[in-house]
């Protein structure tokens, strides 16, 4: 993630970087059906990484800061006035998951000059989502984590949210604008971007969805 005076430059999440493949994941795996698009060179300077599941705090041995719902820290830019991220409740699953899925979070991020963006993370609770806009919305971006990602860990519920949920989402934060991400590359995902697009344009609302191609950079 990048910060500008006029605007956001974001790139997709991290697993576009790896090569496709099974990746092991204790007693079971999941399969990576496209390959790298690019290399961490090809990113760039990296200001900030927002990490959705809190357990890679452990995996990462102390570099990650953990943000607990509804907290926040302020990152300095210079002599802008400071990016806010404040961390809101997911949920990567059905409720009761966490022992299974553990625990994950979502973001919201403001600075004067700046839109304001909301990042669901691997959440599938439309409830959290509910929350979120009660506190911050309307917001200019909602970043969604879509997919409806499903395997056999928890009976095929859904992991992330549905492409009902993700027009759902933008109606209720009142998004101006809904990047959706997390919704092709691996095997696990059950709805990929022509259901988005035909969901957002029966409900209304293709004038604010952006589906970026894989690679892609959006400036807003």
């Amino acid at each position: 993630m990048r910060t500008s005076g006029v605007g956001w430059s974001a790139v997709a999440d991290r697993s576009h970087l790896r090569p496709a493949r099974d990746y092991p994941i204790g007693n079971r795996s999941l399969r990576k059906t496209i390959g790298a698009i690019a290399s961490p060179d090809d990113v760039g300077r990296v200001d900030a990484v927002l990490l959705s599941h809190a357990g890679a705090q452990q995996r990462l041995d102390g570099a990650v800061r953990a943000l607990p719902n509804w907290q926040h820290v302020e990152l300095p830019r210079g002599d802008r006035a400071a990016l806010r991220v404040t961390g809101v409740p997911a949920r990567h699953g059905p409720p009761g998951c966490e022992p299974t899925t553990g625990p994950v979070t979502g973001f919201v991020l403001t600075a004067d000059g700046l839109p304001s963006v909301y990042v669901s993370g691997d959440n599938a609770s439309a409830e959290h989502v509910g929350a979120v806009a009660d506190r911050f919305g309307p917001v200019d971006v909602a970043i969604l984590f879509t997919g409806a990602a499903r395997t056999a860990l928890l009976d095929g519920a859904y992991l992330t949210l549905t492409r009902a949920q993700a027009a759902q989402a933008a109606v209720v934060l009142g998004a101006r604008h809904v990047v959706p991400l997390h919704f092709e590359g691996w095997a696990h995902f059950s709805e990929g971007r022509d259901t988005l697009d035909a969901a957002f344009t029966t409900a209304g609302l293709c004038d604010r969805l952006h589906i970026l191609e894989l690679g892609q950079r959006m400036t807003i």
